[in-house]
């Protein structure tokens, strides 16, 4: 697939909308980049992006990001966090889907990258989850992607070029919402939750962004859906001790079970509710952590597409050395 007209992200200010504009800055793509409106603008300025505000939840705000011609769209604009109840999610992250894709309908765009969440498959059932595991979410956000994902199908049904891509646990720089975070910067774990053995599935941010732009080159890509996960699977309590290591910060040093894990993360949430913050540990996240947690990138990698980042270990020393350097 070739595309000669503009290519829309929304979401830009955010964690993962930020490198996806910067991958596609280094690749020579004329980008247009949205998010709600804010004073500084001068992260896309640097990066010589244009930059219209527009409001998922605002319908006339949405249909200026379509001016001239725009032939791609990278769609990220969501609330990415566990502790955001579906009231307050929904009117972004299903219906803010239903109108950003009906307007790239009417506008004729050649591929609607939607990314979603492995958070649409819920708790795991025993062996890795694959694109056409069940959906069964088990938490608000979860239950808002796949509602979302469910508006995009619509779309695909109607004749939307769209491809559907699920990262799992994202981290790296500047990640301060969803569980990645703990992986991204200091952190205040003071304990592992359970026994630490659970497997986890991670992914850096640096490829996810690569991974949407691979796909959208990729005629084969219309109409599929895929898994974003790294090759590598860690242990609970081995990533959060290295994540302590590699950014300078206490090590958990005993283990918590679960109940009182989610008892904590019950307080530390309405504790950082009242200062308008999101808790390092949400307590919808503790009930991913009863079991391991396995995400399948088979379907991804027989596309050609190779990780930048593929190892847990290597990826998050170096994530660490970047923190410090940029400290100092």
């Amino acid at each position: 697939m070739k595309y000669e007209g503009i290519t829309l992200v929304t979401g830009a200010a955010g964690f993962m909308g930020s490198h996806v504009v910067e991958h596609l800055v280094r690749e020579g793509i004329e980008v247009r980049a949205t998010a709600r409106s804010r004073r500084d603008v001068s992260f896309f300025d640097r990066l010589g992006v244009d930059f219209v505000a527009a409001d998922l939840t605002n319908p006339a705000s949405l249909p200026p990001l379509f001016d001239g011609k725009v032939d791609r769209v990278f769609h990220l604009g969501a609330i990415c966090n566990f502790s955001t109840p579906y009231r307050k999610l929904y009117p972004t992250n299903v219906e803010g889907v239903r109108r950003l894709s009906g307007l790239a309908m009417q506008h004729g765009v050649k591929c609607f990258v939607h990314v979603t969440s492995t958070s649409v498959y819920g708790r795991y059932g025993g062996t890795p989850f694959v694109e056409t595991s069940p959906r069964c979410p088990c938490d608000d956000y979860g239950r808002s992607k796949k509602n979302g994902e469910d508006e995009i199908f619509a779309r695909m049904a109607e004749g939307l070029p769209v491809i559907v891509v699920r990262p799992c646990t994202v981290y790296g720089p500047r990640c301060n919402d969803g569980a990645g975070k703990v992986f991204s910067r200091p952190s205040a774990i003071a304990a592992i939750p359970g026994n630490g053995h659970q497997a986890l599935s991670n992914v850096r941010a640096e490829d996810v962004a690569a991974a949407v732009l691979h796909l959208s080159r990729l005629d084969t890509a219309m109409g599929e859906t895929y898994n974003i996960a790294e090759d590598s699977h860690p242990l609970l309590g081995k990533a959060l001790r290295l994540a302590a290591e590699v950014f300078g910060t206490p090590p958990p040093k005993r283990q918590l079970p679960l109940a009182i894990i989610r008892i904590l993360a019950r307080l530390s949430g309405l504790a950082a509710g009242v200062r308008g913050k999101i808790p390092d540990l949400e307590y919808d996240a503790t009930g991913y952590l009863a079991d391991d947690y396995i995400v399948s990138n088979t379907k991804l990698k027989t596309t050609g597409f190779r990780f930048q980042y593929p190892e847990f270990e290597t990826s998050i020393r170096q994530l660490g050395a970047g923190y410090h350097n940029a400290a100092a």
